[in-house]
């Protein structure tokens, strides 16, 4: 019986599986190179932010289910949980998946099994990670196994989606997959689907792209209602009345670990057949440009512009800033000349709302936390020195803003309300 599991990487993905692991009766040695992790998560805390993972790790380590390692060390099951960035050539950083093969081949020994749950390019398992296994002298297929198994789950949402979501497996041949099945079934309440690793490869990869692709369509509507002044938002609401509509909403950009990177890793091995891909990739890169100049346009003759960016996590009420399009803008409004200031109750708890506000002519709300739902703006323009309000999110709340005078747009609306000679003339801001 497969008693004690290996993970390599207590990232985002590999603590959360290895905590389920534990507390589901496996003896896990969670492996990283960061130092400071291990300690943390050997002294039953966490490093990294999820909604119930530090009650999670704190019983398996007090336990002894899970204990932190820096150093591989023999066991039944290695599972790789490695990053896979994505470099400045847009292509696969496969340097972690590299080194963490090398690292397990020294104590590979007959009747292991190798999970890759790190999401890499079409295949990297037979021509990357079966190869550096095998300098063992071991076999693939005949004294050990090999599968890949992707994680599918959404940051915020990890523990939870870890046990329900469907599993696909995909093993260098039909015993490997079977094999791994056997380990997901003890914690996964969702199907498992057994195929090939290749084809397991590819499908986190289009699962993440076709989000990609439909976000690229909203964006670019987006662009399109800016041009002929409608509201992008409404113009998704109505037609997705349609049975077999389903837009997904505009945005600043997109970010994370997985929207953003996965289209490239395909795109990286059929450049001339993925077309539609890039394009997409091309549009949702673009947005944080189009945000820019927007706030831009709404500062045009202010002096000295400060501005407010409101969000910086790649997505609402997490801290990961992976590939988030806030920073890029945050850049972009600085290469301008532009003060920026920054808040993020999840990625800087330190700064409090009233210090980021103050004196800014501009707010821009970037990512849709929850702290920022019931915002006042009467108590926040007192702070401001001008009343500018830019929206790159979905909002039902705009009418308190414009009540309170402030000029307001919005993405995808194409207009600002009030204009800025209705300010003028209502001079509900001491600065106008």
């Amino acid at each position: 019986m497969d008693s004690k599991i290996a993970v390599l990487g207590l990232g985002y993905i590999g603590l959360p599986t290895a905590s389920i692991l534990a507390v589901n009766g496996f003896w896990v040695v969670g492996i990283d190179i960061n130092a400071q992790a291990v300690e943390i998560i050997n002294n039953g805390h966490v490093h990294i932010y999820e909604p119930g993972l530090e009650t999670l790790v704190r019983a398996v380590t007090f336990s002894g289910h899970l204990v932190a390692r820096r150093e591989v060390e023999p066991a039944d099951v290695f599972i790789i949980a490695v990053p896979t960035p994505i470099t400045s050539q847009k292509t696969a950083d496969l340097t972690a998946v590299s080194a963490a093969s090398e690292a397990i081949m020294p104590v590979l020994r007959e009747g292991n099994l190798v999970i890759l749950e790190s999401t890499v390019p079409p295949r990297t398992t037979l021509d990357l990670v079966t190869p550096i296994l095998e300098k063992s002298g071991l076999k693939a297929g005949e004294d050990f196994q090999v599968v890949h198994a992707p994680e599918r789950v959404l940051p915020g949402q990890i523990l939870k989606e870890l046990v329900q979501n469907d599993r696909v497996i995909g093993g260098i041949d039909q015993a490997s997959a079977e094999r791994a099945r056997e380990i997901y079934n003890r914690f996964v309440s969702g199907d498992i689907h057994l195929t090939d690793a290749t084809t397991a490869e590819l499908v986190k990869l289009v699962e993440n792209t076709y989000r990609d692709v439909n976000i690229a369509l909203a964006n670019e509507l987006a662009l399109v209602s800016d041009k002929f002044k409608t509201d992008v938002w409404e113009v998704i609401r109505l037609a997705n009345k349609h049975p077999r509509v389903n837009i997904l909403q505009p945005g600043p950009g997109v970010g994370g670990h997985c929207i953003p990177v996965d289209p490239w890793f395909i795109i990286e091995r059929a450049p001339c057949e993925a077309q539609l891909i890039k394009a997409s990739r091309m549009r949702n890169d673009g947005m944080p440009e189009h945000v820019c100049e927007s706030i831009m346009d709404m500062v045009l003759g202010i002096l000295d512009p400060k501005i407010t960016i409101l969000g910086v996590a790649y997505k609402a009420n997490v801290d990961d800033v992976r590939e988030s399009p806030a920073l890029e803008l945050i850049d972009l409004l600085r290469s301008r000349g532009v003060q920026v200031k920054a808040h993020d109750p999840y990625v800087y708890p330190s700064m409090s709302l009233e210090e980021a506000v103050e004196d800014a002519d501009c707010l821009a709300i970037i990512v849709n936390h929850q702290d920022y739902a019931e915002l006042d703006p009467v108590d926040i323009a007192v702070r401001m020195r001008n009343g500018r309000l830019f929206l790159a999110i979905m909002s039902k709340n705009i009418q308190p803003w414009i009540d309170a005078g402030y000029m307001v747009r919005q993405l995808g609306c194409g207009w600002t309300e009030p204009a800025p000679s209705e300010l003028i003339e209502q001079n509900l801001f001491s600065w106008v």
